[in-house]
């Protein structure tokens, strides 16, 4: 499906509304431009998920991890990242089994590794300062 969001509330809001539906386990692969919304568009995971803490970017830290809502959420940035044996290195797999969901910035980086079943985020900047286009697959909000 192909949203337009016109603010960084709107772009929260489509991610709240995708993570009311996600289970355990679930990969969301983001792709997109620098600064086109993936860590709004988290934020918003985030509260459907019903996670209460502040989200921020995990760009120096690799991945930030969110308990205490419905389900956890594991927020990986791998901009910096070489390639998916490094994805591997920082626990991967770990992250897979503890039945949360994997949120992945840039993970054009590391698509190898990712499975087909992932739900595909695209985030790329519109005619407007505040405007994106977003299109989700693999899942419906």
């Amino acid at each position: 499906m192909e949203y337009t969001t016109n603010s960084e509330a709107e772009t929260e809001a489509l991610g709240e509304r995708l993570g009311r539906v996600l289970r355990p386990g679930t990969v969301v692969a983001y792709t997109g431009d620098l600064g086109a919304g993936k860590t709004a568009f988290t934020r918003g995971l985030a509260r459907g998920l019903g996670c209460p803490e502040r989200v921020t970017s995990p760009t120096y830290t690799v991945v930030n991890e969110y308990e205490g809502g419905r389900l956890p959420l594991f927020h990986f940035d791998m901009y910096r990242l070489g390639g998916p044996e490094e994805l591997y290195g920082i626990g991967w797999e770990d992250y897979l089994a503890r039945g949360g969901v994997c949120a992945v910035e840039w993970s054009e980086n590391v698509s190898e590794a990712l499975e087909e079943d992932a739900v595909r985020v695209d985030l790329r900047r519109g005619g407007t300062e505040n405007q994106r286009h977003i299109v989700i697959r693999g899942a419906e909000v």
